[in-house]
């Protein structure tokens, strides 16, 4: 029986990490092309052997990851390793913020995804440019050129939060899997507790760790937090926030997330929709989610019933991991405007896929029961105004019976004296009318004359 000794086993692959090293360089589109083919960019299979590929394409992306990280600190970020307190050798995760977090009246929070590296949003957006497919570009947009100085950015690290004991630094599982070998075609190493990380042991913990340790010492009573969370880092944050919502619910001005991954089925309680003090109501007024999609960026989507918030398009049809690069424009637009208008509360949008059979047959029902009492309500009012004509008939009615009551109940003499009364005052109203007119003076004394002859 033959069996393979190490010594004649094909050795790990190793490359150099310079980028002039793989054979690339960075062009004037701030894109990594070949040297010897500038018109191509990165390609993954460089080798019949995986273990090749595997390598060579982490010796690039530790480049790339170095690049980015200059330019991050020249934006104005700096590196702070948690657990607090820690030595460079000692197992940390490096985070990314910027000083003085203590003097800023507002905080913008982003927490990426488990599977990126720090300050890296998706490598295959990077191919295409390396601020597009990192956080260069978004941190200066917010930070600009010094001139927001009310802004602070935090950057959490959920991918590296795996510690190699060789290179005493934390990595991503993605790196975790190109770490050297002694031989090619040696396994991968086994996990311990010494690749474990104090208090940041995975995703959950490390956004706790970020809320407790980073920002809640910083916070002062006009500190204003917005959270831009993405894929597992995203539900991270509105898990924790969800369960201590009395604590930070002063705090939370605004949130935004790329491919949610919370449901309104076992992370979010629906019940306290309706209470305005709720997370609930506040995911459903101020938090907005940006789903894969090829249609405009920012255009109304389903998925208020799954997720509890408003949904709309990042405009990026094909990769989850492309949402943030296609989308945070829009989302720091949104949440200016959160932070410009603190009493401001977004109506929730239901469209037609997010209706099933029994909601939609709740709506009618609702919608019928609407159209009865409206219906109800109308008959209500003619019955009303009949009901006003009857009793006006009823007191004029009363009325005219009283008038009578009262002429019936008057004596013979004083009936009389009443019927005479308008002759006399007719009578007197004549003779005066006729004293003053000399006519009419003659007139009487010529009839007084003839009667007085008459007599004779």
């Amino acid at each position: 029986m033959y069996v393979w000794q190490n010594k004649d086993l094909p050795p790990d692959p190793d490359f150099p990490l310079d980028l002039k090293g793989l054979g690339f360089y960075i062009n004037e589109s701030d894109q990594i092309r070949q040297i010897a083919n500038p018109e191509e960019g990165y390609k993954y299979k460089v080798n019949r052997n995986d273990r090749f590929n595997v390598r060579f394409r982490e010796s690039l992306n530790g480049c790339i990851r170095q690049i980015i990280i200059d330019r991050l600190k020249k934006a104005g970020l700096e590196i702070l390793r948690l657990p607090l307190g820690r030595d460079e050798d000692e197992s940390h995760v490096p985070i990314l913020k910027t000083a003085d977090l203590a003097q800023k009246s507002r905080i913008i929070v982003v927490i990426g995804e488990p599977v990126q590296d720090l300050g890296v949003w998706a490598y295959r957006s990077i191919h295409d440019g390396i601020n597009l497919g990192s956080a260069v570009d978004f941190t200066e947009a917010v930070l600009g050129d010094g001139r927001n100085k009310d802004i602070g950015l935090v950057m959490a690290n959920t991918g590296q939060l795996t510690w190699h004991c060789a290179s005493q630094r934390a990595i991503s599982r993605q790196t975790w899997l190109a770490t050297p070998r002694p031989y090619a075609n040696w396994g991968q190493a086994t996990m311990s507790w010494r690749n474990k990380i104090p208090s940041n042991g995975d995703w959950q913990q490390h956004v706790q760790y970020v809320f407790e340790k980073i920002l809640w010492p910083v916070v002062q009573k006009d500190t204003r937090i917005d959270v831009i969370g993405m894929s597992e880092g995203g539900l991270g944050a509105i898990r924790y926030l969800q369960k201590d919502w009395h604590v930070w619910k002063p705090y939370i001005s605004g949130i935004c997330l790329g491919d949610p991954q919370q449901t309104t089925h076992t992370d979010i309680d629906m019940g306290t929709l309706t209470d305005p003090s709720s997370f609930t109501s506040f995911l459903a007024s101020r938090c907005r989610a940006y789903l894969l999609s090829s249609t405009p960026l920012g255009s109304r989507m389903a998925g208020y019933r799954l997720f509890g918030c408003n949904c709309y398009s990042s405009g990026e049809g094909l990769n989850v991991e492309c949402i943030i690069p296609a989308s945070w424009r829009d989302m720091l637009k949104w949440l200016d405007m959160l932070a410009n208008d603190p009493g401001y509360s977004e109506h929730v949008m239901l469209r037609a896929e997010d209706m099933d059979e029994d909601m939609r047959r709740g709506l009618d029902e609702q919608v019928e029961g609407e159209k009865e009492a409206e219906v109800a309500e109308d008959d209500k009012d003619e019955e009303d105004e009949a009901a006003d004509v009857q009793c006006q008939q009823e007191l004029k009615a009363a009325a005219e019976a009283a008038q009578e009551d009262k002429v019936a109940g008057l004596g013979e003499q004083d009936l009389n004296v009443a019927k005479k009364a308008p002759e006399t005052e007719n009578i007197k109203s004549d003779s005066e009318e006729d004293k003053g007119n000399p006519v009419a003076e003659i007139t009487q004394i010529v009839d007084e004359l003839k009667v007085t002859d008459a007599a004779a």
